[in-house]
């Protein structure tokens, strides 16, 4: 059966598109926000074991509908088979060259820096270069230690406390402030259409979810020259929570309190609804880029910011895009139509025996 879908695979530089033509079977891209690296799957038909095997940390790239949708490393081949279901090759890919120096534990401390310089100094001995988001970068301290951490875990440590996005791709590393829609050299992420009728296939959303809901929240931190604990608090300006999100661990100083807290409210305002959507295949999509949804409802209907995407493509069975998103906002959770009249109270009762005659 041929493929419906425009479809490129490069691996270690030689164009395979057409020597897989028979043999692929399927493509599945995963970007998740959050995240150290982008995903790619392969599998193809290898029912003579007929191909050959690929080496790990062989470079790959991926392209759908002309749009390069992944650029990575193969991380692991896997043989499957059984004696009634033939063999098959799945090529299971990163983003990122896991067998590099990203992983590898540093052990180093600055004193009197900014974030920037910190993370500079963590990926250049990994070998790779960084983008700090401008809103991270001058967070300064006058200690910075990376006692037996990774690249990696130090990276995704901090976007977890500052409410950010890690990743890695290929020999780029990033750390962007979640939520913005921006990329960390301020220029917009784009944004995708999900409309119904049209690409829209199917959804799946809750646009309005209050568990993860503060009023406000409260940081500790040491003042050094009173020699006293001190608390900063922020009002969220959220309507839906009545708690205050109270931060467990000390902070270092009042700049990082405000850091943090201010990673929380936007951590409040990204959980407030979540849901998924099933498109027609969208290559524009990315994570931390924006989804716009129209003609499902009243206030389901909004723009999203879009958590995770999954492409995936299949030679029997087409081809969509899965959007994971969060954060609702231009509409989203809010229906604001007006109640209609009220009715009496009798057109709603069940009829009786005497009634029913």
């Amino acid at each position: 059966m041929p493929w419906k879908v425009d479809w490129r695979v490069i691996l270690g530089g030689q164009d395979l598109t057409t020597a897989w033509a028979s043999v692929l079977i399927d493509i599945s891209i995963n970007d998740k926000a959050g995240e150290a690296s982008d995903t790619c799957d392969l599998t193809l038909d290898d029912s003579e074991g007929q191909l050959r095997l690929p080496s790990k940390r062989t470079p790959i790239e991926v392209i759908l509908e002309g749009a390069k949708v992944f650029s990575g490393f193969v991380e692991k081949p896997l043989s499957t088979g059984d004696r009634s279901g033939g063999r098959l090759l799945k090529i299971k890919a990163k983003g990122f060259d896991t067998g590099g120096k990203a992983k590898q534990p540093q052990h180093f401390h600055l004193d009197d820096a900014d974030l920037g310089t910190y993370l500079g100094k963590l990926a250049d001995e990994a070998g790779l270069a960084i983008k700090v988001d401008p809103a991270f970068a001058g967070i300064s301290q006058d200690y910075w230690a990376s006692d037996g951490e990774s690249l990696i875990a130090v990276g995704e440590r901090l976007a977890r406390k500052l409410g950010g996005t890690f990743k890695i791709r290929g020999d780029q590393a990033v750390l962007a402030k979640r939520g913005t829609g921006l990329a960390p050299n301020g220029a917009a992420l784009p944004q995708v259409v999900a409309s119904f009728p049209g690409n829209l296939e199917k959804w799946s959303i809750t646009p309005k979810d209050p568990r993860s809901q503060f009023a406000s929240g409260q940081a500790r931190w040491f003042d050094r020259q009173s020699s006293s604990f001190k608390s900063t608090e922020l009002d969220f300006g959220n309507a839906q929570g009545e708690a205050t999100n109270v931060i467990r661990s000390i902070v270092a100083d009042e700049a990082e309190a405000d850091a943090v807290l201010d990673a929380r409210k936007r951590d409040g305002e990204r959980d407030a609804g979540s849901g998924s959507v099933d498109l027609d295949l969208t290559v524009g999509a990315v994570a931390e880029g924006t989804c716009l949804v129209k003609g499902t409802r009243a206030g389901v209907d909004g723009v999203y910011v879009i958590d995770g995407v999954k492409h995936s493509a299949s030679r029997s069975g087409g081809s969509k895009t899965t959007l994971d998103l969060k954060q609702p906002g231009g509409g989203a959770g809010s229906d604001t139509r007006k109640p209609r009249a009220q009715t009496s109270p009798a057109e709603f009762a069940l009829p009786t025996h005497e009634t029913l005659g």
